[in-house]
């Protein structure tokens, strides 16, 4: 029973959904086929039944409804298609068929979905399938379009199940073939005999698995001949492209099956015909598939264009075309491809290398006895400079090392080719690849990573490429190819090692033309020098170094195999940007100098210096790695034990050295330095005898007519040769190099400098070699300095040195900084003055005070160009680093000189970051001596500053400023009291630097100083903030506005009063400045919350006006606003306009609230002070201030920002309405803060300043729209509010009196429920309301009629039946006053009595009576809302009048709605009266005595026209 159950709920919930296939939705639709699917997994009987039934029940539903069904059928019978029962299956089969063919024309997605059911079921019920379908397929009447697309798909689908029927079919069908006349029947017969001969093809493939394995390729050829004779001879030339297409498609599968024969006698016709149908593009895909028959034309050795995938498709089809060929006709396919190499056409040549490559893969045993044949013929595309086709030779080159081919004769050229393709330049990231490129990588990246892979993966290359790529490491035009040839180069070697070939690694006597292991050592070691050059080829160098340590030498084993690795890792543990170039040159030199150590083999060092200096020319384009290599020499001639190879090798480098290159000079002077650490006395002799020599007199010979070299070089001689004094002075060892100083070193410099012509010395102008006179001077300074007997060395010369670098600073102009000769000659005199502590005097006359040289240099470090800042902060740096030696001095600009260089730590040239730090490392120094610390203390914040520097490397601003702030706090904890505010000021000039992230260090260093000592400043404040505000009028960066908004903050977190006081001292209206400044503050809540605090009681402390005579006879008094509330409040609105003060804001609503009400209240006719109207006015012209400065307008803005920022969006849109509501619509029900209404309600007594009517109006106006909501009785204020507003009935102003009754009214809207418990009350202030004596124009008792009113519908009737008749008798004079308001008023107010006269119904009757007249008479009223009072009040007296028909009438025709004929209902009222028998009204009136009785008659009738308006 259950399961019965559950069938009948699918089958009707499986209904419900068909039924909603009609709705039109795409995504309705969608998902009621989600859901037929989904209940078909759980009940795919079921559902397939209920599909079935209801189509056939609903034979008119149009197709599109019928497809969502048959969908889900054919996914419900695909997923369960082995659960099926037979039974099911059977009616699936029978409905899918007649749904197939129930429409002879043929309508798509219906059949198809028809018969894609088909298919799904005969994947297992083929027998069934058949049975059903082939009723449709009779001989001799052409079939349904679909019948044939099912046999299609079935072969395809179920192979071994539908080949047993092919034969019949294909019997049955052929005589249909010339029956078929229109285009898309020939189009399916040819789809289906593609699909037969596929699914013969595969069932032949596979006859183990068949059904029947007795099948052969000859059951079906004979068919198939006779299919294709028609489709060749006849649909081929049909001028319908896609027939077309669909002919050749299927020619393709039948050509297989066609008996072998009649294929070749066919082929004469065939291969024509095929051919010329390349010619139409879109075809050539389907048509190389048939074309493996034949030879293809030359064109399709093109390559594909893969922005068209069809062509893609058919470029693969025509490599297998050609890889058939060339598996049977070799040679011809060779003969036709090679001349085709030679073509001028790319795309031929690209194409026709691609084929190359498919035969070279496809076809290797044809290919064998072809590879010289095919290796000699790519000698021309190896000297092709076309990209596209050097990669296609690329891919050749891999498919020949796959081959066999490289091992060839001629391979060699191939690897060469390769290895020159790694070292082309890369391609840049930002360059857009050719649109016809095959792929976007270069050819470049292409060849390395085709090299790698050949190294790694293909075994049989391991002897072809190792040694042979060792050829290609010393080479200069390879060192773009060096990374990738050394991880090959090391993977090889590493295998070979493990296969125990360590010894005979590198055989020379088998390999002449290898690099010996001196190259070797000297080209990988160099190129290490610059290790993250060429995708960081000093790692890979230095790790091929390692591998070749035994070829190298064999005692150098245990040294490599501990530091390579070492050197190894320092590089991968830094960047290029982290990796200090000097430390990595030493490291490297270390490493050469232990190497030589551990050779100690005079004659193999010898060979390595001589390879060393070979090598030299070659890297004439390589500045760096030559000014490496020239130490590394100096450092192989130091460990040379044959002095006459040093000299030798000393005066070669002399002699081919380019002078006129400053990076060689620098190169060969580093090399004569480090070579006389071991040779000082040949070095000195080498270069005294290059002076004397004929070389150098030919040079400087003044009449000489040969000259070898220009004047000008001949200075670089010169200054080389100056240079090289300089740096053998300071290399080489001090107890031998101090005695030669004077005697020969500095006699030979001057001797070069100072030039004689016929014996006049002559000053020479060459910049170079003043330079280079200057650098060596100061060298030599250094080595005397550093020298172990420096103390009993007397320079002699030093005066003579000085004066000369003295000379050269006043030769240059004071207006510019225009070469390095001034700085560096400062830096010199620093050291010529300092060499030991007697000279300090000297140089403290010599260089004046300090702080006048770091001022003087002042324009200078903050230049614009970056050649000034960096010598003007380098020379002070040296300065300062030197004076903290001096005795202590008293010193006074300790923070001028401070905030001069601090800024300067963020300075775009590193170093000067770098030595700025030192400059202020030095100051704090210098000023912790003039506090009494020894000169050698060392003071651990001030050491922090050295850690600090590391962080200055990095370009990255975020971590420039971090390190600033940083800096900052050291400076902030060291610099003294009486310093600080000098400090400050002269950062805050910083502001105004022309380089930005100086002037952000600035900003930086500021806040930070002030976070550290701010608190310390409370009497300077003002000042700063009056700073601030200077400063921001100056400089209009947005970082300089954001940093000044910052300080302000941070100075109000310690002052706060002193900066609120501050800013409300700025003139008004406040600039855009002074309004940020104030913004500034909102940004933390609990800062933000003391300072409104402190506005507030701005606020409420002082008076909001004074009053002010006018000098005009009878003009009254002004009020004018005084300023201190007027700038309060205006410092409200700027605070509260930031969002960030919205926590604040809530914080402290009701007071924010109250205050800012009774100010719009106070402020309401308040007039600027003269001198700000004057200002606003000027300001307003210039475009200054944008928002008015008038007290209410100020007021008005700032409690309507105030309201938005606390949450109460909508009571501050409400303000905004139009003018004769704005005020009403801000109602206390709107607020989201209920404190703000208790406050308002509760607050016990008004400001100091509170006076005046106008205040009690604002608050009176507040309760009363108070009361209108129901938020009283949430906060429990009813009472105190009700009571507040009797006890304002009394108030001298009427207006006052006036709101309170309204307020009271507003009861019964806000809280009709309390009305009934205080009614007595309320009706008593209403009565004594209409009863207000001092209300000449009844304003008040007007508000008492309107109120009572409201109240009526919800006091109890025993309250106001006492009151009944008095209130009566009290408006009764109101009807005929002359104000209309008075008028409506009080007839609304009697007829809403007129519910309560039951119990008193003579005493109201006779008030009706007496009011009568007059009401029927004010249905003429000429005002409308007096007309609709009186249809009111007579439609509510009527049923107290007695008389039924007299109140159906004032019922019917006093409807508002209507119009009245005024005549004639006055003449029925009167027949009323007079026709009513004898009571109330005979007895009251006084002619009722004379009334009879009343006839016994019909009440008359109303006359047609006495209504104009239809009931």
């Amino acid at each position: 029973a259950k399961i019965t159950l559950a069938q009948r709920l699918t089958w009707r919930l499986a209904t419900t959904l068909m039924d909603a296939t009609t709705d039109k939705d795409p995504l309705v639709q969608e998902q009621i086929y989600n859901a037929l699917c989904y209940l078909g997994e759980s009940e795919p009987e079921e559902i397939l039944n209920a599909c079935d039934e209801y189509l056939r029940q609903h034979d008119k539903l149009a197709y599109p409804h019928r497809v969502i069904i048959l969908k889900a059928m054919e996914t419900v019978v695909k997923d369960n298609i082995g659960l099926l029962e037979k039974s099911t299956a059977k009616v699936v089969i029978f409905l899918a068929s007649n749904e197939m063919t129930k429409s002879k024309e043929v309508i798509r997605d219906w059949q198809q979905a028809a018969s894609n059911v088909l298919v799904a079921v005969g994947q297992r019920f083929i027998n069934k399938v058949m049975e059903e379908v082939l009723t449709k397929f009779q001989p001799g009447i052409l079939p349904h379009y679909f019948v044939m697309q099912t046999f299609a798909n079935l072969s395809v689908s179920n192979v071994f199940g539908m080949v047993p029927f092919l034969n019949s079919i294909l019997g049955t069908m052929l005589p249909m073939l010339g029956m078929a006349k229109q285009d898309h029947m020939k189009s399916v017969f040819c789809y289906a005999l593609q699909h037969f001969s596929e699914s013969i093809q595969e069932y032949l493939a596979n006859l183990d698995k068949a059904p029947d394995p007795t099948v052969r390729k000859d059951t079906f050829s004979n068919e198939i001949f006779s299919a294709y004779e028609v489709l060749f001879n006849s649909w081929l030339q049909h001028r319908e492209a896609k027939l077309r297409l669909a002919v050749v498609e299927a020619l393709g599968p039948m050509s297989y099956l066609m008996p072998s024969e009649k294929l070749e006698e066919q082929l004469p016709k065939l291969i024509p015909g095929i051919l010329a149908l390349y010619k139409k593009h879109t075809e050539a895909f389907y048509i190389s598939k048939v074309s493996r028959l034949a030879l293809p034309p030359a064109s399709i050795c093109a390559p594909a264009d893969p922005s068209v995938p069809l062509t893609v498709k058919n470029h693969t089809e025509v490599l297998r075309c050609f890889t058939v060929l060339a598996c049977s006709f070799p040679d011809r396919v060779l003969a036709f491809l090679l001349p085709k190499l030679e073509s001028s056409n790319e795309r031929t040549r690209v194409g026709t290398l691609l084929i190359m490559r498919q035969i070279i893969n496809s076809a290797p045993s044809q290919m064998e006895i072809k590879k010289p044949f095919i290796l000699s013929s790519m000698k021309l595309p190896l000297q092709d400079s076309n990209n596209k086709v050097k990669r296609a030779v690329v891919q050749v080159i891999s498919a020949m090392a796959h081959h066999g081919y490289l091992e060839q004769p001629g391979g060699e050229a191939m690897l060469e080719f390769l290895v020159r393709q790694c070292a082309l330049p890369s391609e840049p990231v930002s360059q857009l690849p050719d649109a016809d490129d095959l792929t976007s990588d270069s050819v470049q990246s292409i060849s390395v990573n085709t090299l790698f892979l050949l190294s790694t993966t293909v075994d049989r290359m391991n002897n072809v490429l190792w040694p042979y790529l060792l050829e290609f490491v010393t080479p200069i035009q390879f060192t773009n190819a060096l990374t990738p040839l050394c991880k090959s180069l090391m993977y090889l070697a590493t295998k070979k090692q493990e296969e125990g070939e360590n010894a005979s690694l590198i055989r020379y006597d088998l390999n002449a033309n290898l690099p010996s292991p001196y190259a070797l050592t000297t080209r990988l070691l160099v190129v290490s020098s610059q290790p993250y050059s060429g995708e960081c080829r000093g790692a890979a160098a230095l790790r091929l170094l390692g591998v070749l340590h035994y070829s190298v030498h064999p005692a150098l084993d245990q040294l490599w195999s501990k530091k390579v690795p070492l050197l190894v890792e320092h590089v991968e543990e830094n960047t290029e940007s982290s990796l200090s170039q000097k430390e990595w040159e030493e490291k490297l030199l270390l490493f050469l100098q232990e190497t030589l150590v551990a050779v100690s083999d005079n004659t193999w060092i010898c060979h390595f210096v001589t390879e060393m200096c070979r090598q030299l020319n070659s890297y004439n384009g390589f500045v760096l790695e030559k000014n490496f290599l020239y130490k590394c020499i100096g450092t192989t001639l130091g460990a040379c034990a044959s002095k006459d190879l040093v000299q030798k090798q000393l005066q070669e480098l002399l002699e081919t050295a380019r002078y006129h290159e400053e990076a060689e000079r620098e190169g060969l002077a580093s090399c004569f330095g480090i070579c006389a650490i071991n040779h000082l006395e040949e070095t000195l002799a080498k270069l005294e005898d290059f002076v004397r020599s004929d070389v150098f007199k030919k040079s400087v010979g003044l009449f000489s007519i040969f000259k070898d070299r220009s004047d000008n070089e001949v200075e670089k001689i010169k200054s080389t040769l100056i240079l090289c004094y300089g740096y053998v002075a300071v290399y080489a060892p001090k107890e031998l190099v101090l005695s030669r100083i004077e005697a020969d070193i500095l006699k030979n410099i001057f001797q070069y400098f100072n030039t004689k012509v016929l014996g006049i010395k002559v000053e020479t102008k060459d910049l170079t070699l003043k330079l280079c006179l200057i650098r060596s001077i100061c060298m030599i300074s250094q080595a005397i300095y550093n020298g172990v007997k420096c103390g009993d060395f007397i320079f002699s010369r030093k005066a003579e040195l000085v004066a000369q670098m003295v000379e050269f600073i006043k030769a240059e102009p004071l207006e510019a900084m225009r070469t390095p000769v001034r700085q560096r000659a400062m830096i010199t005199c620093t050291y010529l003055v300092y060499p030991s502590s007697a000279a300090v005097p000297a140089g403290t006359q010599l260089m004046g005070p300090l702080h006048s040289q770091s001022l003087h240099l002042g324009p200078w470090i903050k230049s614009n160009k970056e050649h000034e800042r960096q010598r003007a902060v380098e020379v002070s740096a040296h300065r300062l680093r030197l004076s903290s030696l001096q005795t202590v001095i008293p010193f006074y600009n300790l923070g001028v000189l401070i905030a001069l260089f601090s800024p300067r730590c963020s300075d775009s040239l590193a170093s000067v970051r770098q030595h700025a730090v030192d400059c202020v490392y030095c100051l704090l120094y210098i000023q912790l001596c003039y506090e009494g610390f020894a000169r050698d203390h060392r003071d651990e914040m001030v050491e922090g500053l050295k850690a600090l520097k590391k962080g200055l490397e990095e370009p990255d601003f975020t971590v420039l400023f971090h390190t600033c702030n940083n800096i900052a706090m050291v400076i902030g904890k060291r610099v003294p009291p009486d310093q600080l505010m000098s400090l400050l000021l002269a950062m805050f000039e910083g502001l105004a630097d022309p380089d930005k992230n100086c002037s952000r260090a600035a900003t930086v260093m500021i806040n930070s100083l002030l976070k550290e000592r701010g608190g310390v400043l409370q009497e300077k404040v003002p000042d700063i903030i009056s700073i601030i505000h200077s400063k921001l009028e100056e400089v209009d960066e947005e970082h300089i506005r954001k940093a000044a908004q910052q300080t302000v903050y941070i100075l109000a977190s310690q002052h706060k009063s002193v900066v609120v006081s501050s800013l409300l001292g700025s003139a008004l209206p406040f600039d855009s400045h002074t309004c940020a400044m104030w913004r500034s503050l909102a940004t933390e809540p609990a800062l933000t919350s003391q300072i409104l605090e402190q506005l507030l009681e701005k606020v409420n402390r002082d008076v909001p006006y004074k009053e002010s005579k006018c000098f005009l006879l009878g003009s009254g008094a002004e009020r004018i606003a005084t300023p201190l509330p007027l700038a309060a409040t205006c410092a409200l609105y700027e605070i509260m306009s930031a969002p960030e003060s919205g926590a604040a804001v809530l914080g402290l609503y009701p007071p924010l609230f109250v205050t800012l009400l009774l100010r719009v209240s106070c402020t309401v006719g308040v007039q600027l002070p003269k001198n700000l109207q004057s200002r606003e006015r000027r300001s307003s012209s210039h475009g200054l201030a944008p928002r008015s400065l008038h007290p209410c307008s100020r007021a008005v803005e700032t409690l309507k920002v105030m309201l938005a920022r606390g949450g109460s969006e909508e009571v501050a849109r409400a303000s905004e309405g139009p003018r004769g509501t704005r005020g009403q619509t801000t109602s206390a029900g709107a607020l989201p803060h209920h404190e703000g209404v208790r406050a308002s309600a509760t607050r016990p007594s008004p400001p100091s300043w509170f006076a005046g009517p106008s205040l009690v109006t604002a608050e009176t106006f507040f309760l009363l729209q108070l009361l209108n909501s129901n938020v009283v009785n949430d906060l429990m204020l009813l009472e105190t509010v009700m009571d507040n507003m009797t006890g304002r009935q009394k108030d001298a102003c009427t207006l006052v009196r006036m709101l309170a009754l309204r307020g009271l009214g507003n009861i019964a809207s806000g809280s009709p429920e309390k009305v009934r418990k205080h009614g007595a009350k309320l009706l008593a202030s209403m009565v004594n309301g209409m009863d207000d004596k001092d209300d000449p124009h009844n304003l008040v008792a007007l508000e008492a009629m309107s109120s009572l009113s409201k109240l009526l519908d919800h006091v109890e009737e025993r309250d106001i039946q006492s009151m009944l008749l008095h209130i009566a008798i009290r408006i009764r004079p109101f009807f005929d006053s002359e104000q209309p308001d008075l008028r409506q008023s009080s007839i609304v107010l009697f007829g809403n009595l007129s519910r309560f006269s039951e119990g008193n119904c003579e005493v109201f009757f006779e008030q009706i009576l007496n009011g009568l007249v007059t009401l029927l008479l004010h249905l003429q009223d000429p005002k409308p809302e007096v007309v609709r009072a009186c249809k009111f009040a007579l439609r509510m007296c009527g049923p107290n009048m007695g008389c039924e028909g007299l109140c159906d009438m004032f019922l019917n025709h006093l409807r508002e709605e209507r119009s009245l004929h005024y005549g004639e209902f006055m003449n029925n009222v009167c027949k009323h009266l007079v026709s009513s028998r004898p009571g109330p009204w005979h007895r009251r009136c006084p002619w009722g005595s004379c009334w009879g009785p009343a006839p016994v008659c019909p009440p008359p009738s109303p006359s047609p026209g006495l209504s104009s308006a239809s009931p």
